[in-house]
């Protein structure tokens, strides 16, 4: 815990000083706050903004922040010290894994406090909803920071990776070849759960495909640790 403690400090002071890093927290919910108050529409659906950039921020921000965090650390030889000071690679994902966490949820609450007409039970399924995407994009931004040789090529695979799983949601509203496509990916999930909180149903399926991402995400993290922390 101590280890995990220390980690969660040292990222609080590192993103105070990476701009990049630091806008992730705050661009969509910022946005979300403009398009909603800015733009009503009475044909346009209830709360569509707030659940539009919901989605979006969830395949964005954790994803590019933990990456960013993590494959500048790896650059840097910051990794390396860690292996020296005994930090397990629980310990390492656990520590920044917190703080972008923390950081992600402000977000989400700013978005859950933008709802209209959504019970105080379903605002808090929204929560748990936005927490497992939050979980499952940082798992996806860690495989792919731990498995990157420096930030170009973190950076330069992360972006696709993230502009699939933002987009994907919206784009499948539109186009159904899109949505057939989307179904297997984490953030189509989180997208139809949220635009169904009154309405949701059985979710156990939705909740087996998020499952079965952060799965994958995971095991490809945790292979890539062992490499990295055995060299």
């Amino acid at each position: 815990m101590n280890n995990v403690m220390i980690i969660m400090k040292k990222q609080r002071k590192d993103t105070l000083k990476n701009i990049a890093v630091l806008i992730q927290f705050i661009m969509f919910p910022l946005l979300g706050i403009i398009m909603t108050n800015a733009m009503k529409n009475a044909n346009m659906p209830k709360n569509f903004f707030a659940d539009l950039f919901a989605v979006m921020y969830i395949g964005m921000a954790p994803l590019t922040s933990v990456l960013a965090i993590i494959s500048e650390e790896k650059e840097k030889n910051t990794l390396r010290v860690l292996m020296m000071a005994d930090v397990t690679p629980a310990q390492y994902l656990s520590g920044i894994g917190l703080y972008v966490f923390l950081a992600c949820m402000l977000g989400e609450i700013v978005f859950c406090c933008l709802l209209e007409g959504v019970t105080g039970m379903n605002r808090v399924f929204f929560l748990c909803i936005a927490a497992v995407g939050i979980l499952a994009s940082m798992l996806l931004g860690a495989a792919i920071g731990i498995g990157s040789r420096n930030q170009i090529e973190a950076t330069s695979i992360g972006m696709p990776v993230m502009m699939i799983f933002s987009f994907l949601p919206m784009l499948s509203m539109f186009n159904d070849k899109i949505a057939k496509l989307a179904k297997i990916t984490y953030s189509e999930q989180i997208r139809f759960l949220i635009s169904n909180l009154e309405n949701s149903g059985s979710c156990a399926s939705h909740v087996a495909v998020i499952i079965m991402n952060m799965v994958l995400f995971g095991a490809i993290f945790f292979r890539k640790c062992r490499i990295v922390f055995t060299k």
